[in-house]
């Protein structure tokens, strides 16, 4: 039985680009299942473009940055694929400004002979390897926050931000600009020696076998759930700590995702352009984020080139 690869996204802007993204991706990979996750709020998308392609369905999903929105709408997503028992090896988890750099054809042939279960970036939060440091760890993970605005200006973040030396004054309560205006207030956690807190990128590729474990305890650990669903930033961390914690499953710590995250503040990776092919290039990642047609189309022209050649050429060997 041939493998089956299914491309999650969550998108919510930019019809066109997300239209491009699809379009690619069942041209490289024909017998793909893709997963639209659309946020109808926030645009609108025209289903009738994706008819043309068989194996592509589209979902509604309320979109968020900041909370556990991101990390509820994948687990809504997971559980219609398996309701419907769609057959699938692996699901790849992207958004619609995520774009291949390989063709689609030599990841899945990676995928079906890797000894990993998935490919996962992921830290220990509360010690000296974390990837934000420990103070904004604490930060994170160890207060309950309450929003009291959803968004705010680039320019007003930035004039509130020596506000935040308050988080560094007191152990009750934190503020936090990035997301809009929130605060929290001390919780106890579900932390210990032997559940530990861990983080990485929300965005991985990961085997059936790590999605079904992940809707099971969903359904079966409310508490923990309750938890992600009141702390900041719980997408970095939710997919780690169930999943590294059962101990039941190799990970690759790779996610096999090339962003830059070199300049930019408030979580958000910066907007790949043409000057950035060379090192998307060389980096052997599967995929790169983040794009944006608006402000560079031609990149994405030099990766779909780039694509066509090594896809042409893989042929040729084989036809050889």
């Amino acid at each position: 039985m041939t493998m089956k690869v299914c491309y999650f996204l969550q998108t919510h802007t930019n019809p066109k680009q997300i239209y491009r993204l699809v379009r690619t991706i069942k041209k490289s990979s024909p017998n793909s299942l893709v997963i639209v996750s659309h946020d109808f709020t926030k645009s609108d998308l025209d289903v009738r473009e994706f008819q043309k392609w068989k194996g592509v369905e589209v979902l509604s999903g309320k979109g968020g940055r900041g909370n556990f929105a991101t990390v509820q709408r994948f687990l809504d997503s997971v559980d219609w694929i398996l309701k419907n028992e769609i057959e699938f090896d692996w699901l790849v988890n992207l958004t619609g400004q995520d774009y291949p750099v390989q063709p689609l054809a030599q990841m899945e042939g990676f995928l079906s002979e890797t000894s990993y279960d998935g490919f996962l970036e992921y830290t220990k939060v509360f010690s000296s390897d974390s990837t934000w440091g420990i103070r904004e760890a604490y930060t994170r993970y160890y207060y309950k926050y309450h929003s009291l605005i959803n968004n705010l200006p680039e320019g007003l973040k930035s004039r509130l931000r020596p506000l935040k030396i308050v988080n560094y004054l007191q152990p009750f309560f934190r503020v936090n600009f990035s997301y809009g205006i929130k605060i929290g207030l001390r919780t106890s956690v579900p932390f210990t020696e032997d559940f530990i807190c861990y983080g990485g990128s929300f965005f991985c590729t990961l085997s059936k076998k790590c999605i079904q474990y992940l809707q099971d305890f969903y359904k079966s650990e409310p508490d923990l759930v309750n938890y992600y669903k009141g702390i900041c930033q719980s997408d970095e961390s939710f997919l780690q700590t169930v999943l590294v914690n059962s101990k039941l499953f190799k990970f690759c710590n790779d996610s096999k995702r090339y962003y830059d995250f070199s300049v930019t503040r408030n979580g958000h990776p910066r907007t790949l352009t043409i000057k950035d092919y060379q090192s998307i290039f060389e980096s052997g990642k599967h995929f790169a984020r983040k794009f944006d047609i608006n402000i560079d189309d031609k990149i994405l022209d030099l990766l779909d080139a780039r694509i066509e050649t090594l896809s042409n050429s893989s042929s040729n060997i084989r036809s050889t």
